[in-house]
């Protein structure tokens, strides 16, 4: 799992080689929620929300994030993708199923089904103990 987990935080720098790991995976967040506030995404990722105010500094710097007011509370900030965000997200989802596609082309389909169901298996095991 060590080796696993060092290999995609590498192909993550050779993907979108300004985004970290984590920087990449808020801004997956932040697509899949349409926007929140950075307590929730330090909540969610059980992440100090300093960790979480470098990360946000650093995709704001990029325009990749915008901050707007909450609509229902003035005093709120959520945090946005922006046009360029959700474009960089795009294209490293792209590389990423270019990637996957490269390595399990020789597998059989009995092979990636197998794979496929043991991954279901760990996740819904992993997310059981957050």
């Amino acid at each position: 799992m060590t080796a696993f987990a060092r290999r995609a935080r590498a192909a993550a720098a050779r993907m979108h080689p300004e985004l970290s790991l984590v920087s990449f995976t808020l801004l997956s967040h932040l697509e899949d929620q349409q926007g929140c506030r950075a307590t929730d995404l330090a909540a969610y990722y059980m992440l100090d929300k300093s960790t979480i105010s470098r990360q946000i500094a650093a995709l704001e710097r990029l325009a990749f994030i915008e901050r707007r007011t909450d609509p229902a509370d003035h005093r709120i900030q959520l945090l946005h993708l922006t046009p360029a965000g959700t474009a960089k997200l795009a294209e490293a989802a792209e590389l990423r199923q270019q990637a996957f596609d490269a390595r399990l082309a020789d597998w059989e389909a009995g092979d990636l089904e197998q794979f496929a169901e043991y991954l279901l298996r760990y996740n819904s095991t992993a997310s059981s103990w957050s």
